[in-house]
């Protein structure tokens, strides 16, 4: 690697939004994210399915096809 050209690479402490926080290794000090692994639906399993209808359906309702 060429020298003096790199950002510092430091500890950095990252807050989520629902009050999680963790650190890891960044150029930056300090992050805040708004959803993190502890929130987010897909890792704690409360995902829903938000569209009932598939998409086919919905485009030819929409269109009025049979």
């Amino acid at each position: 690697m060429k020298k003096d050209i790199h950002p510092e690479y430091v500890d950095c402490k990252v807050s989520c939004a629902c009050g999680n926080t963790f650190v890891t290794r960044s150029n930056k000090t300090e992050l805040k994210v708004d959803i993190c692994s502890n929130c987010h639906p897909f890792f704690t399993g409360s995902e829903k399915i938000v569209d009932t209808a598939g998409r086919v359906e919905k485009f030819k309702k929409k269109y009025a096809m049979q």
